[in-house]
């Protein structure tokens, strides 16, 4: 199986948040993890909020996002799908920032796994698979 994680899903795992075991017992059945190049600037910019908001030192911001990182397995670039992201984007008048998730569960049969509900909800209006 293979899923599409979001930073929603990925920092409940990375943080041991209350749905860690729920993400990380899906997680662990996938056999290909992808996720947009965008993952990496959004669990950087969450790692940093919780470094400002005094929760985590920079170290462990550090480690957090390599942690995060380490459970992608490959990464696909925003340039080959933005055209695709944009017309779902003002569609489905929902961020292009999710949509790139959607988009790219939608384009190797993945399930999309998130714990957005918004994001959840307008991916089953799509008929892209989803857990969250």
């Amino acid at each position: 199986m293979t899923i599409v994680l979001d930073v929603s899903a990925a920092i409940q795992i990375v943080l041991q948040k209350e749905k860690k075991d729920y993400f990380e017992s899906y997680y662990r059945k996938a056999s290909w993890v992808i996720a947009p190049e965008l993952y990496i600037s959004e669990i950087t910019n969450v790692l940093w909020k919780y470094y400002k908001s005094k929760i985590l030192t920079h170290e462990e911001c550090l480690q957090c996002i390599d942690d995060g990182l380490e459970l992608i397995d490959d990464f696909f670039t925003a340039k080959d799908m933005w055209k695709e992201v944009l017309g779902e984007s003002i569609k489905n008048d929902h961020s292009a920032y999710d949509m790139f998730y959607a988009i790219l569960a939608r384009r190797n049969d993945s399930t999309l796994v998130s714990n957005d509900k918004e994001l959840l909800r307008i991916s089953e209006e799509m008929k892209i698979e989803n857990f969250g």
